[in-house]
């Protein structure tokens, strides 16, 4: 029996003023973002309002996804801030396209 093929998410997520952003993975993008917009998310991403997508890639594995997870959460802040402008240089959120 054939495994159906999912979709992993590396994430990350800003507070209304891009001043704080959050990294994660989700396989279910849509669902998480809307956590974190309605406060079910606690911890940092509450403490400071972060609910705005700004950027995310997509992995067909959940290893590949964890591992760059992991790498963006390693990286600095400038580095975090040239990936989000890459893909969406006015920071919109993303949530309506996902």
């Amino acid at each position: 029996m054939a495994r159906e093929a999912r979709e992993y998410y590396v994430y990350i997520l800003a507070n209304s003023t891009n001043v704080a952003v959050y990294t994660g993975v989700t396989n279910d993008p849509k669902r998480r973002v809307w956590e974190h917009k309605e406060k079910f998310v606690m911890g940092f991403a509450e403490k400071y309002d972060i609910d705005k997508l700004v950027y995310y890639e997509v992995f067909g594995d959940p290893e590949n996804a964890i591992l760059r997870e992991k790498q963006l959460k390693a990286g600095s802040r400038a580095r975090k801030n040239r990936l989000v402008k890459s893909m969406n240089p006015e920071w919109r959120d993303l949530y309506d396209e996902i």
